[in-house]
Protein backbone atom coordinates (compact mmCIF):
# COMPACT_ATOMS: atom_id res chain seq x y z
CA UNK A 1 0.00 0.00 0.00
CA UNK A 2 1.03 3.46 -0.80
CA UNK A 3 1.89 5.69 2.00
CA UNK A 4 0.24 8.51 3.81
CA UNK A 5 2.12 11.49 4.82
CA UNK A 6 1.85 12.52 8.08
CA UNK A 7 2.01 16.41 7.72
CA UNK A 8 -0.54 17.46 9.90
CA UNK A 9 -1.62 14.28 10.93
CA UNK A 10 -2.99 14.48 14.77
CA UNK A 11 -1.22 11.04 16.06
CA UNK A 12 -2.62 9.67 20.03
CA UNK A 13 0.54 7.88 21.22
CA UNK A 14 -0.08 5.66 24.83
CA UNK A 15 2.62 4.90 26.82
CA UNK A 16 4.54 7.73 25.20
CA UNK A 17 7.00 8.95 28.29
CA UNK A 18 9.89 6.48 27.20
CA UNK A 19 10.73 3.47 25.36
CA UNK A 20 9.22 2.69 21.95
CA UNK A 21 6.56 5.65 22.64
CA UNK A 22 8.85 8.07 23.22
CA UNK A 23 11.01 7.24 20.21
CA UNK A 24 7.73 6.71 17.96
CA UNK A 25 6.46 10.10 19.22
CA UNK A 26 9.61 11.82 18.05
CA UNK A 27 9.96 10.03 14.80
CA UNK A 28 6.30 11.14 14.05
CA UNK A 29 6.91 14.61 14.78
CA UNK A 30 9.69 14.88 12.79
CA UNK A 31 7.35 13.99 10.12
CA UNK A 32 4.95 16.71 10.64
CA UNK A 33 2.31 14.76 12.61
CA UNK A 34 1.24 16.59 15.75
CA UNK A 35 1.33 14.51 18.58
CA UNK A 36 -1.11 13.62 21.85
CA UNK A 37 1.16 12.26 24.42
CA UNK A 38 -0.44 9.90 27.17
CA UNK A 39 0.75 8.09 30.34
CA UNK A 40 1.53 7.92 33.83
CA UNK A 41 4.21 9.84 34.26
CA UNK A 42 3.48 13.86 33.81
CA UNK A 43 7.31 15.27 34.33
CA UNK A 44 8.68 12.98 31.86
CA UNK A 45 6.08 13.24 29.24
CA UNK A 46 6.12 17.16 29.52
CA UNK A 47 9.94 17.04 28.57
CA UNK A 48 9.10 14.57 25.83
CA UNK A 49 6.73 16.77 24.39
CA UNK A 50 9.46 19.78 24.82
CA UNK A 51 11.90 18.10 22.83
CA UNK A 52 9.27 17.03 19.83
CA UNK A 53 9.38 19.12 16.50
CA UNK A 54 6.32 20.42 16.03
CA UNK A 55 3.09 21.09 18.02
CA UNK A 56 2.59 18.54 21.01
CA UNK A 57 0.38 17.97 23.95
CA UNK A 58 0.55 15.59 27.08
CA UNK A 59 -1.78 14.13 29.24
CA UNK A 60 -1.89 12.47 32.57
CA UNK A 61 -4.27 9.34 32.30
CA UNK A 62 -4.30 5.38 33.55
CA UNK A 63 -5.91 3.52 30.22
CA UNK A 64 -7.58 1.26 32.43
CA UNK A 65 -9.55 4.30 33.71
CA UNK A 66 -12.64 4.52 30.84
CA UNK A 67 -13.62 7.77 32.70
CA UNK A 68 -9.89 9.43 32.39
CA UNK A 69 -9.09 8.08 28.88
CA UNK A 70 -13.13 9.61 27.65
CA UNK A 71 -11.84 12.53 29.38
CA UNK A 72 -8.36 12.43 27.06
CA UNK A 73 -10.01 12.06 23.82
CA UNK A 74 -12.38 14.60 24.08
CA UNK A 75 -9.42 17.34 25.43
CA UNK A 76 -7.07 15.89 22.19
CA UNK A 77 -10.44 16.63 19.82
CA UNK A 78 -10.65 20.29 21.42
CA UNK A 79 -7.09 20.64 21.37
CA UNK A 80 -6.12 19.56 17.97
CA UNK A 81 -9.52 19.29 16.24
CA UNK A 82 -9.33 15.76 15.27
CA UNK A 83 -7.72 12.58 15.68
CA UNK A 84 -6.16 10.37 12.33
CA UNK A 85 -4.02 7.74 14.17
CA UNK A 86 -3.68 6.33 17.65
CA UNK A 87 -1.10 3.91 18.94
CA UNK A 88 -1.86 2.36 21.71
CA UNK A 89 1.52 0.92 22.75
CA UNK A 90 1.45 1.25 26.67
CA UNK A 91 2.35 -1.82 28.62
CA UNK A 92 4.05 -3.56 31.13
CA UNK A 93 5.59 -7.08 32.17
CA UNK A 94 6.07 -9.28 35.05
CA UNK A 95 8.28 -12.69 34.72
CA UNK A 96 8.37 -15.92 37.05
CA UNK A 97 6.53 -19.22 37.90
CA UNK A 98 2.67 -19.05 37.61
CA UNK A 99 2.11 -20.76 40.79
CA UNK A 100 4.46 -18.66 42.65
CA UNK A 101 3.39 -15.12 40.90
CA UNK A 102 1.83 -12.27 42.79
CA UNK A 103 -1.83 -12.29 41.48
CA UNK A 104 -2.43 -8.48 42.01
CA UNK A 105 0.83 -8.33 39.78
CA UNK A 106 -0.71 -10.86 36.99
CA UNK A 107 -3.87 -9.26 37.05
CA UNK A 108 -2.19 -5.85 36.57
CA UNK A 109 -0.39 -7.42 33.52
CA UNK A 110 -3.68 -8.07 31.62
CA UNK A 111 -5.28 -4.93 32.90
CA UNK A 112 -3.31 -2.31 31.16
CA UNK A 113 -2.24 -4.60 28.28
CA UNK A 114 -5.31 -6.03 27.13
CA UNK A 115 -8.51 -3.56 28.74
CA UNK A 116 -6.05 -0.95 28.67
CA UNK A 117 -6.12 -1.20 24.87
CA UNK A 118 -9.42 -1.83 24.56
CA UNK A 119 -10.22 0.87 26.52
CA UNK A 120 -8.19 3.04 24.74
CA UNK A 121 -9.72 2.06 21.51
CA UNK A 122 -12.91 2.89 23.40
CA UNK A 123 -12.09 6.15 23.97
CA UNK A 124 -11.06 7.10 20.67
CA UNK A 125 -12.85 4.99 17.93
CA UNK A 126 -15.52 7.97 17.55
CA UNK A 127 -12.78 10.33 16.40
CA UNK A 128 -11.03 7.77 14.38
CA UNK A 129 -14.48 6.84 12.44
CA UNK A 130 -14.97 10.83 11.92
CA UNK A 131 -11.00 11.39 10.13
CA UNK A 132 -11.66 7.47 8.89
CA UNK A 133 -7.97 6.95 10.67
CA UNK A 134 -5.86 3.89 11.80
CA UNK A 135 -5.34 2.37 15.18
CA UNK A 136 -2.11 0.43 15.50
CA UNK A 137 -2.47 -2.28 18.70
CA UNK A 138 1.47 -2.75 19.74
CA UNK A 139 1.90 -6.79 20.57
CA UNK A 140 4.75 -8.93 20.59
CA UNK A 141 6.27 -11.94 19.52
CA UNK A 142 4.64 -13.03 22.85
CA UNK A 143 1.59 -12.97 21.21
CA UNK A 144 2.61 -15.35 18.49
CA UNK A 145 4.33 -17.72 20.88
CA UNK A 146 4.14 -18.85 24.88
CA UNK A 147 7.15 -18.77 26.68
CA UNK A 148 7.32 -20.40 30.30
CA UNK A 149 7.70 -17.74 33.41
CA UNK A 150 5.88 -15.17 31.20
CA UNK A 151 1.76 -16.06 31.24
CA UNK A 152 0.60 -13.09 32.00
CA UNK A 153 2.48 -11.46 29.43
CA UNK A 154 2.12 -13.44 26.89
CA UNK A 155 -1.47 -14.06 27.77
CA UNK A 156 -2.20 -10.48 27.21
CA UNK A 157 -0.49 -9.93 23.79
CA UNK A 158 -2.09 -13.04 22.64
CA UNK A 159 -5.78 -11.22 24.06
CA UNK A 160 -4.68 -7.94 22.20
CA UNK A 161 -3.70 -9.61 18.87
CA UNK A 162 -7.09 -11.15 18.73
CA UNK A 163 -8.67 -8.18 19.95
CA UNK A 164 -7.39 -6.34 17.28
CA UNK A 165 -8.00 -8.97 14.23
CA UNK A 166 -12.03 -8.73 15.59
CA UNK A 167 -12.03 -4.73 15.89
CA UNK A 168 -10.99 -4.40 11.83
CA UNK A 169 -13.27 -6.84 10.47
CA UNK A 170 -15.90 -4.93 12.49
CA UNK A 171 -14.78 -0.90 11.45
CA UNK A 172 -13.42 -1.64 7.86
CA UNK A 173 -16.83 -0.82 6.51
CA UNK A 174 -16.47 2.94 8.11
CA UNK A 175 -13.07 3.41 7.07
CA UNK A 176 -10.88 3.05 10.05
CA UNK A 177 -8.29 0.40 9.81
CA UNK A 178 -6.40 -1.19 12.63
CA UNK A 179 -2.65 -3.09 12.44
CA UNK A 180 -1.34 -4.96 14.82
CA UNK A 181 2.75 -4.16 15.58
CA UNK A 182 5.09 -6.74 16.53
CA UNK A 183 8.20 -6.79 18.22
CA UNK A 184 10.46 -9.07 19.88
CA UNK A 185 13.44 -8.20 22.32
CA UNK A 186 13.76 -4.54 21.94
CA UNK A 187 16.05 -2.42 24.02
CA UNK A 188 13.69 -1.07 26.11
CA UNK A 189 13.68 -0.10 29.55
CA UNK A 190 10.80 -2.84 29.96
CA UNK A 191 13.73 -5.47 28.79
CA UNK A 192 16.49 -4.36 30.74
CA UNK A 193 14.47 -4.47 34.07
CA UNK A 194 13.46 -8.20 32.74
CA UNK A 195 17.16 -8.98 32.59
CA UNK A 196 18.04 -8.09 35.65
CA UNK A 197 16.66 -10.99 36.69
CA UNK A 198 19.69 -13.42 36.66
CA UNK A 199 17.27 -16.43 36.15
CA UNK A 200 15.17 -14.92 33.30
CA UNK A 201 18.27 -13.58 31.61
CA UNK A 202 19.85 -16.82 31.23
CA UNK A 203 16.09 -18.09 29.98
CA UNK A 204 16.01 -15.96 27.57
CA UNK A 205 19.78 -16.30 26.07
CA UNK A 206 18.85 -20.18 25.69
CA UNK A 207 16.47 -19.27 23.02
CA UNK A 208 16.93 -20.12 19.73
CA UNK A 209 18.48 -17.83 17.36
CA UNK A 210 17.11 -14.86 16.17
CA UNK A 211 14.75 -14.71 19.86
CA UNK A 212 17.37 -14.90 21.86
CA UNK A 213 18.94 -11.65 20.82
CA UNK A 214 18.48 -7.64 21.95
CA UNK A 215 17.35 -5.76 19.10
CA UNK A 216 18.09 -1.58 18.52
CA UNK A 217 15.51 0.40 19.45
CA UNK A 218 15.41 2.61 16.49
CA UNK A 219 15.41 0.12 13.25
CA UNK A 220 12.13 -1.12 15.07
CA UNK A 221 10.46 2.27 15.43
CA UNK A 222 11.44 2.78 11.57
CA UNK A 223 9.29 0.11 10.99
CA UNK A 224 6.69 0.86 13.02
CA UNK A 225 6.37 4.42 11.66
CA UNK A 226 6.70 3.15 7.96
CA UNK A 227 3.70 0.78 9.49
CA UNK A 228 1.67 3.57 10.20
CA UNK A 229 2.72 5.28 7.08
CA UNK A 230 1.21 2.76 5.56
CA UNK A 231 -1.79 2.29 7.76
CA UNK A 232 -0.46 -1.77 7.78
CA UNK A 233 -2.56 -4.51 9.17
CA UNK A 234 0.34 -6.40 10.28
CA UNK A 235 4.19 -4.05 11.88
CA UNK A 236 6.96 -6.11 12.44
CA UNK A 237 9.63 -3.82 14.40
CA UNK A 238 12.12 -6.97 13.11
CA UNK A 239 11.91 -8.32 9.60
CA UNK A 240 12.32 -12.17 10.75
CA UNK A 241 9.00 -11.99 12.79
CA UNK A 242 6.74 -11.89 9.81
CA UNK A 243 8.34 -15.82 9.53
CA UNK A 244 7.26 -16.68 12.07
CA UNK A 245 3.39 -16.00 11.19
CA UNK A 246 3.89 -19.38 9.08
CA UNK A 247 4.95 -21.72 12.12
CA UNK A 248 3.34 -20.45 15.09
CA UNK A 249 1.21 -23.57 15.11
CA UNK A 250 3.78 -25.74 15.81
CA UNK A 251 5.13 -22.99 18.72
CA UNK A 252 3.14 -24.59 21.59
CA UNK A 253 3.94 -28.04 21.33
CA UNK A 254 7.59 -27.31 20.81
CA UNK A 255 7.78 -25.22 23.14
CA UNK A 256 5.57 -27.53 25.89
CA UNK A 257 8.24 -30.14 25.72
CA UNK A 258 11.66 -28.06 25.36
CA UNK A 259 10.07 -25.76 28.02
CA UNK A 260 9.92 -28.63 30.50
CA UNK A 261 13.56 -29.35 30.22
CA UNK A 262 14.51 -25.75 30.53
CA UNK A 263 12.43 -25.56 33.75
CA UNK A 264 14.34 -28.57 35.26
CA UNK A 265 16.96 -27.09 34.80
CA UNK A 266 16.07 -23.72 36.24
CA UNK A 267 14.04 -25.44 39.34
CA UNK A 268 16.39 -25.32 42.21
CA UNK A 269 16.75 -21.24 40.99
CA UNK A 270 13.11 -20.16 40.95
CA UNK A 271 13.05 -19.13 44.72
CA UNK A 272 12.54 -15.41 45.47
CA UNK A 273 12.30 -14.22 42.13
CA UNK A 274 10.99 -10.94 42.25
CA UNK A 275 7.18 -10.90 40.66
CA UNK A 276 6.40 -7.22 40.75
CA UNK A 277 6.63 -5.24 37.43
CA UNK A 278 9.81 -4.75 35.70
CA UNK A 279 11.48 -1.46 34.04
CA UNK A 280 10.81 1.99 34.89
CA UNK A 281 7.56 1.57 33.19
CA UNK A 282 6.60 -0.99 36.10
CA UNK A 283 7.93 1.19 38.61
CA UNK A 284 5.63 4.14 37.44
CA UNK A 285 2.78 2.47 37.10
CA UNK A 286 3.06 1.07 40.87
CA UNK A 287 3.73 4.26 42.33
CA UNK A 288 0.43 5.44 40.29
CA UNK A 289 -1.55 2.86 41.80
CA UNK A 290 -0.17 3.62 45.14
CA UNK A 291 -1.16 7.12 44.66
CA UNK A 292 -4.09 6.26 43.95
CA UNK A 293 -5.25 3.69 46.77
CA UNK A 294 -3.60 6.76 49.12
Amino acid sequence: MSRVSLEGQVAVVTGAARGVGELLARKLSARGAKIALVGLEPDALKQVSERLHGDSDHWYADVTDHEAMARVAAEVKERFGKVDIVVANAGVANGGPFAESDPQVWRRVVEVNLIGSAVTARAFLPLLQESRGYLLQIASLAAITPAPMMTAYCASKAGVEAYAHCLRAEVGHQGVRVGVGYLSWTDTDMVRGADQDEVMRELRQRLPWPANKTYPLGPAVDRIVAGIERRSAHVYGQGWLRGMQGVRGYLPGLIGTVGQREMRRFAPRLQGMRTGLVGAGGSADEEAKATQRS
